[in-house]
């Protein structure tokens, strides 16, 4: 029975976290479990969705998959030596280690990147880099163990493939029709190199500091168009 354990923190973004956990829930057997500093509703980014972390890091030693997924909160965590300790120890016993948007800038902050290749937000290869990664502009990246996700709605994709190595294709595909999981965005801007330059300009100017001052705040963060302040990921 596969034991999958999914990390939050405040300020995570939602679909980073059930996005993946849509898919992995559906493994035959498996265990999910939301695990944080201790068992609590976890607010995401915009203030409005809390998701509840059932399992303290230290009730969860050894998971089959750990997932870390992004969010503006990352920042906050990025010298956390509870949770980079966690994710160090639990590491250690993983057979896949995986990450969606800037989750994986807290993998590469906990020393689990360094010399592997890896994705991560469009806004935030430079960070990657500055930890030891390799930055690849790829959507989902897979280095031995460790598989990482773009922005946001990659973690669907990465969640989708996890679930064809843990289950096998006909599983896979099996989820994929029963979640009916055939996209096809009204807009065709969901990249860097398909957006308006003016548009990726924007939010370049916009992109927060990786390592939080203590200013971040779900509530600001809830306010539309707050990319500055409180949102990175859209």
């Amino acid at each position: 029975m596969p034991l999958i354990a999914l990390a939050l923190f405040d300020g995570f973004t939602a679909l980073d976290a059930i996005g993946p956990y849509e898919m992995l829930c559906r493994v035959p057997g498996a265990r999910t479990v939301f695990v944080a500093d201790r068992p609590r509703p976890v607010l995401a980014d915009r203030g409005e969705v809390t998701l509840g972390a059932t399992h303290a890091y230290e009730g969860v030693a050894a998971p089959d998959l750990l997932l870390v997924p992004g969010g503006p909160g990352q920042s906050a965590h990025m010298t956390d030596p509870a949770l980079l300790g966690w994710l160090r120890a639990a590491d250690a016993r993983t057979r896949w280690t995986t990450s969606v948007c800037t989750g994986a800038l807290l993998l590469a902050a906990a020393g689990l990147l360094t010399g592997r290749r890896a994705t991560t937000h469009w806004l935030f290869p430079d960070v990657l880099r500055e930890y030891g990664a390799e930055p690849v502009a790829e959507r989902v990246v897979r280095d031995g163990k460790y598989v990482t996700a773009a922005g946001v709605s990659a973690g669907i994709d990465m969640g989708l493939a996890l679930v064809g190595e843990l289950a096998g294709r006909a599983r896979a595909e099996e989820v994929q029709l029963a979640t009916e999981y055939d996209p096809e965005p009204p807009y065709d801007a969901g990249s860097p190199a398909k957006a308006p330059a003016a548009l990726v300009a924007r939010l370049r100017a916009g992109r927060r500091p990786v390592v939080d001052d203590g200013t971040y705040s779900p509530v600001r963060a809830a306010r539309p168009g707050a990319v500055s302040e409180g949102r990175r990921d859209e």
